[in-house]
């Protein structure tokens, strides 16, 4: 039986690649340069998790993402964040409407912008966290609980907010709980001298960029199957799960960097993520298996935003990236390191073997 469906699988690689291929150039139109970011929203979609974009204001994060939903055959609404915006807003709520044969009145449930298959949550640290937590439910159960009813989301469903520094003026930390949320991090950087020219040349034309759609929403969910079907040794899932498990500094676990610089560590939806992120990034280069070097290369964007720095970490200058960058060089990386028990030993190796 695996057998047969080898063939199909590989297929669908070269078809995801090819689709990939495509939603790029067809956000070269409008986006120059942020490869990477555009590398990291595809992992988030494919492995059916929700991304957070951070960077100062102009960066593109906004354009970025409607320009990305215009590639695919979804429904797509935007939601501006502000401080006065109500949970209900995000939601839906309830009206009474007369039924003018009857004269009779009943409560009628209007849905609010969250039923829709991509959600843009623009400026989500502008608003307080009461309004933050309306997201909650929709994000980890994949659906409303509005007017005494469950109602589902439809799929595919995923979240793509940006967020503003939180030491700009007017912003609200988010919660623990709703960072959690989020498959990645982003952080978008200022563009190049050569890409901020071309952004200059290209905003002040009469250029307009004509995006045509990709994908649509049954391709997206079999890809996203494809994903969580790539297979993935156990000593690359130990492997994952030992940058997480290293940071609980209430734990004999934990690293003593870590318990000198953190306040608090991942938990274990750190450790399914870095997996599916791993599993994202190996399709997207072609390879049906993970490695080490896939779950190194998404342990920023999946880490940065589940671990808080202390005090003392902030006074040294020590970021949550600092910490990982450090994690990345101390945690062993040959299979031959791994007990029978699914201990590592402390001491370094080579890189993974192929």
């Amino acid at each position: 039986m695996s057998d047969s469906k080898a063939p199909s699988d590989l297929d669908a690689v070269r078809h995801l690649q090819e689709a990939v291929g495509r939603i790029k150039t067809e956000l070269g139109k409008v986006i120059v340069g942020q490869e990477e970011v555009i590398d990291q929203l595809m992992m988030s979609i494919l492995g059916r998790g929700h991304c957070l974009l951070m960077g100062v204001p102009g960066l593109a994060k906004t354009l970025m993402i409607s320009t990305l939903a215009r590639t695919l055959n979804l429904s797509f609404n935007r939601i501006q964040f502000t401080p006065d915006l109500m949970p209900s807003d995000i939601t839906g709520t309830e009206i009474i409407e007369e039924d003018r044969s009857s004269g009779n009145a009943a409560f009628k449930f209007i849905a609010g912008p969250i039923f829709a298959n991509v959600i843009l949550a623009d400026e989500i640290n502008r608003t307080p966290p009461k309004t933050q937590a309306a997201l909650l439910e929709a994000m980890q159960e994949h659906q409303v609980s509005a007017a005494g009813t469950a109602m589902p989301l439809a799929a595919p469903f995923f979240v793509l907010a940006t967020q503003n520094p939180i030491e700009q003026e007017g912003t609200y930390p988010l919660p623990e709980a709703q960072l959690d949320r989020f498959m990645f991090m982003v952080h978008v950087h200022y563009p190049s001298a050569d890409e901020e020219l071309r952004i200059i040349q290209q905003t002040t034309s009469d250029y307009v960029g004509d995006v045509r759609q990709v994908l649509s929403g049954a391709e997206i969910e079999s890809l996203q199957e494809l994903v969580r079907r790539v297979p993935v040794s156990d000593h690359v899932v130990r492997y994952a799960m030992e940058f997480a498990r290293r940071t609980r500094v209430q734990t004999e676990e934990a690293a003593d960097f870590c318990k000198e610089w953190l306040a608090w560590g991942a938990g274990p939806r750190a450790s399914q993520y870095l997996i599916l992120a791993g599993k994202a990034r190996a399709v997207l280069a072609g390879r049906h298996f993970v490695s080490g070097e896939d779950i190194r290369a998404v342990a920023k964007p999946v880490l940065r935003h589940r671990i808080i720095v202390n005090f003392s970490a902030e006074a040294e200058g020590i970021s949550s990236d600092t910490v990982i960058e450090k994690l990345i060089e101390s945690v062993p990386r040959n299979e031959s390191e791994i007990t029978s028990d699914g201990r590592l030993s402390k001491v370094l190796g080579s890189e993974d073997p192929q």
